[in-house]
This record gives C-alpha cells, structure tokens and sequence, in this order.
C-alpha cells in the first residue's frame, strides 16, 4: 500500500483527501478514489509541482495537484503590468 494525497486549491479554499492505494497506482485511479468536487473540471494535474499523465504510476508519499483552469493568460497579464509602469 502506498498513501498519497490529491489536492484541489482555490483562492478561498482547499479540499484535499490523503488515501491508500495499491502499489503501481496510477494518477488518474488517485483522482477517481479522491472524488473531490470539482476535479473534473481541472484541465491538468501535477505530482508535486511537476506536470503528470493520467497513466503515471505514484509513489508512497506522493501529492496529486488538480489544476484549475487560468482566468487570465499570464502574458497578457505580463504585457499590461509593463504598459502600466512609468518609464
């Protein structure tokens, strides 16, 4: 058995289940086990800050991250924040 815990942020909030699994676990069986509200509507997901496939096996001690959608392109953001500073 290996224990990994699947998290899902927002700015007010945080849901997370720690579980135990099979050894040779997949990502997507941790997602599916963890059944947190909102998670289907995640576009991607990372093992502890690192970007992950569905078919990647865990290890024991591993942290499943659902990624929310992005409300605004970090570039576009980027680009407004320089337009505004005084030159």
């Amino acid at each position: 058995m290996i224990r990994v815990q699947v998290v899902l942020a927002w700015p007010e909030r945080v849901l997370d289940r720690t579980l135990e699994l099979a050894e040779g676990a997949t990502v997507a069986e941790a997602i599916a086990a963890a059944a947190l509200e909102g998670g289907h509507a995640c576009p991607a997901v990372a093992v502890h800050g690192v970007m992950a496939r569905a078919d990647q096996v865990l290890q024991d001690g591993d942290r499943v991250e659902l990624l929310r959608p992005l409300l605004a392109d970090p570039k576009d953001n980027r680009r407004r924040r320089a337009k505004a500073q005084p030159r």
